[in-house]
């Protein structure tokens, strides 16, 4: 039986988000516009979590793995869940800062 973390996808996501970037995939951070303005990775877009379900077929046009991110991780879990049951390819990416720290070293 998978845990709650396992399902939001915690656990070795270090290298999950950086096989991701490998793959030039899409940053979508769930945060809301308020909270994505305050600070977020250059070329990610923001979708806040309400809105996830909505903008799938969006994401989906951009035909790239996705990364989400968002404050700790809660609601990035929850929308890469919702992202890969309509069959697109997502890994949480947990924090957006923490996130960033992985792009920046990639680069």
């Amino acid at each position: 039986m998978k845990s709650i973390l396992s399902f939001l996808g915690f656990g070795n996501r270090r290298e999950k988000v950086s096989n991701f970037l490998e793959q030039d995939a899409l940053i979508v951070d769930v945060r809301m516009s308020g909270e994505f303005k305050t600070g977020n990775i250059k070329g990610s877009i923001n979708v806040p979590l309400e809105s996830i379900q909505q903008s799938a077929d969006k994401i989906k046009k951009y035909n790239r793995p996705v990364i989400t991110c968002c404050v700790s991780g809660m609601r990035s879990g929850f929308a890469a869940s919702k992202l890969r049951r309509q069959g697109i390819e997502a890994v949480n990416g947990g924090s957006w800062y923490n996130v960033k720290l992985i792009v920046d070293k990639e680069i």
